[in-house]
């Protein structure tokens, strides 16, 4: 699933290839994609005529920005946006197109059919669900370590399952969790509420370092991941942890274990996150 990285770098993609196109139609070729309104023709009449003034992220989530609305789009495991002339064949797993007025096209593909997207009338779209219930943004001024330290005053859960839980901090995902865990020296499956004031601190840093690096980097292709230009990111040469199983770690030459933490895999370094 892309995380904060990669779906920083969708958006910033997409701002260079979209904005200002005015809507002209919308195919539907796989309705359970659109989740509000349930009416896909609905969708489809609200959108049209509408034009895109400009795109924002919010954790995970894009947010197309129309002149009345705002679609609040969710990529899930493998959803993709790629900017089409209107006359080019479609891709396989091809689910909703936008045409716009100058003769090109939106079009997302998804193969699992896992995304999902909202439409809402503008000024709405964060006091409901999926955005009401989000946490705060790592790059703002409000992600602090007192943040953090409440969080985890709260709970009994372990460390990771905190930072995954996206009422808390948005974005993180099973690759940034296990990286700022790993440069932050805490084992996946510590107890929050026994971080040091400290030792939070330190994480709060490394979350943030970690996140900055990947977007500069493009975000990291492990898998299927490409931004809306077909790039992919190259932020996964510059892990230590995650997906290196038995690779010796970069600190102190200990192979890389793997188990599973918050039903995630989870990637750590038995020796440098006891």
């Amino acid at each position: 699933m892309p995380e904060l990285p990669e779906v920083e770098t969708i958006k910033r993609t997409l701002q260079q290839l979209v904005i200002g196109k005015k809507i002209k139609e919308v195919e539907i070729f796989w309705g359970n994609i659109i989740k509000h309104p349930e009416d896909n023709l609905q969708f489809t009449v609200e959108c049209v005529g509408q034009t895109i003034q400009a795109i924002d992220r919010r954790g995970k989530f894009l947010k197309f920005i129309l002149d009345d609305s705002v679609l609040v789009s969710h990529l899930r495991m493998e959803g993709r946006y790629m900017v089409e002339k209107a006359n080019e064949p479609y891709q396989k797993h091809t689910h909703v197109v936008f045409s716009f007025t100058d003769g090109t096209e939106l079009r997302y593909m998804d193969v699992r059919k896992f995304g999902t997207m909202h439409l809402f009338p503008k000024g709405t779209e964060e006091k409901t669900l999926p955005l009401s219930k989000l946490g705060v943004e790592p790059f703002s001024e409000e992600f602090t370590p007192d943040i953090l330290r409440e969080a985890f005053q709260k709970t009994t859960r372990n460390i990771k399952s905190i930072l995954l839980d996206q009422s808390v901090v948005v974005g993180l995902g099973n690759i940034y969790v296990d990286e700022a865990l790993f440069r932050a020296r805490i084992h996946p499956e510590k107890k929050a509420q026994q971080l040091t004031r400290s030792k939070i601190e330190i994480l709060h840093n490394e979350i943030k370092q970690t996140l900055q690096e990947a977007v500069d980097k493009g975000g990291s292709t492990v898998r299927t991941y490409v931004n809306s230009q077909g790039d992919m990111g190259m932020f996964q040469l510059n892990h230590f942890v995650y997906g290196k199983k038995g690779d010796p770690c970069t600190n102190c030459g200990t192979d890389i274990e793997k188990t599973v933490v918050a039903q995630r895999g989870t990637h750590f370094c038995p020796e440098c996150q006891k």
